[in-house]
């Protein structure tokens, strides 16, 4: 396995963490505008990303597999979880 094929399976791994971390920050402050609004954007993609790659691992690790529909409800768990925690509550 070449060095970019290996790096394009492990881009790939993440995506969805990623994507995670971007949408539910972005869609959260158009439902909770005025409670949302002195709250950094950019912290909550942060976190958002980082707690949403360890699911990844952990769902990797606990199921076998990638791809998992019990990791991808993690990912919407964890990424909610971030916005409450920085900005809801």
């Amino acid at each position: 396995m070449g060095f970019f094929n290996a790096l394009n399976h492990l881009l790939n791994f993440f995506l969805p963490a990623l994507t995670m971390a971007l949408l539910v920050p972005t869609l959260a402050r158009l439902v909770w505008r005025a409670e949302l609004k002195g709250k950094a954007w950019g912290g909550q993609v942060k976190w958002s990303a980082l707690a949403n790659a360890g699911v990844l691992i952990v769902g990797l690790v606990l199921t076998g597999q990638d791809g998992a529909v019990a990791t991808y409800a993690g990912l919407v768990m964890a990424s909610a979880l971030v916005v409450w925690w920085t900005g809801l509550r």
